[in-house]
């Protein structure tokens, strides 16, 4: 039985256990598939050879988020997450105990990763547990530095990039991505005590915090949001160069991903930017179309 993280930090038995690497790889492998549906999408479209290590970096990465946002105790999963970033520094100084870490150290080993992209995400989940507001849109950006862009520059070093320009033009695919999560998601975040929307800018549109909380979607908290969309909008055109610049498997990775964050915010747009009420979701047949469209771009380019 696959034990998800929030069990497996409460199983004595699990934490002690000396994992082989083929149960590691193992755990990685089922950890993802069982998180992340349109995972499983990508990675077919990737190289065989580099599957397996894509399911160790996400392995990495969910355990980080639910120790940040399933744990249900900010001052415990702030204890856990620097339990993990414990372990993530013992793996780079040559000690492993933990089925993650022993499946990601030949990742890290065969492709030569450094540790700050771990520790940045380790950071923004950190992040998560003190910080519920963000003055402007540059404190925004900031913790998508730590909590989106590392994700882009480990799936470039995994493929082979590590030139500054291709990680600039991911790190604003990432952005933008994380944006469009944003506000996808606010009425989710709001379960959290969390507001990702800049305060300034809901003054700047008269919308009073208070509708936020109380999930009115007001005439100002719309305006406000179609601003938001916008500048996430934005994001995703300064970093559509990258896909011209990667492998053709690559590429269609990326386009299908911005095509799917794009296709959110216009999901918005339909909804009159009311994201309070309902979750804008993309169907099963929208997915479809969109990996469809992006595949025949991609064999007639």
């Amino acid at each position: 039985m696959l034990l998800e993280p929030k069990d497996f930090v409460r199983s004595e038995e699990a934490l002690a256990r000396r994992y082989t690497r083929e149960e590691a790889q193992s755990y990685t492998r089922a950890l993802t598939r069982a998180h992340y549906e349109n995972f499983h999408v990508a990675t077919l479209l990737l190289p065989r050879r580099l599957r397996q290590e894509f399911y160790n970096v996400y392995a990495f990465c969910r355990w980080a988020d639910d120790l940040g946002d399933e744990i249900g105790d900010p001052a415990e999963s702030l204890r856990l997450l620097a339990w993990w970033r414990g372990e993530l520094e013992a793996m780079y100084a040559g000690t492993v105990r933990h089925p993650v870490f022993m499946a990601l150290r030949g990742t890290v080993e065969r492709h030569e990763l450094p540790a700050e992209p771990f520790a940045d995400l380790i950071r923004a989940f950190e992040q998560d547990q003190q910080v519920t507001r963000y003055r402007d849109w540059e404190e925004v950006y900031g913790y998508c530095r730590y909590s989106a862009n590392p994700v882009g520059r480990l799936v470039l070093y995994l493929c082979g990039y590590r030139d500054e320009e291709r990680q600039q033009l991911s790190d604003a695919t990432c952005t933008a991505l994380q944006l469009a999560n944003f506000w996808q998601d606010v009425a989710a975040d709001l379960e959290r005590g969390r507001i990702y929307l800049p305060l300034d800018l809901l003054e700047r549109h008269g919308c009073a915090l208070e509708d936020v909380l109380a999930r009115r979607a007001t005439p100002a908290f719309r305006a406000a949001l179609r601003e938001s969309v916008e500048v996430a909008r934005q994001w995703f055109e300064r970093g559509l160069p990258l896909a011209r610049m990667v492998d053709r498997r690559l590429a269609v990775d990326i386009e299908l991903f911005s095509r799917g964050g794009l296709r959110i915010l216009a999901k918005i747009a339909e909804q009159d930017y009311d994201v309070l009420s309902g979750r804008p979701v993309i169907g099963r047949l929208e997915r479809a179309r969109l990996l469809l469209g992006t595949l025949l771009r991609a064999m007639t380019a």
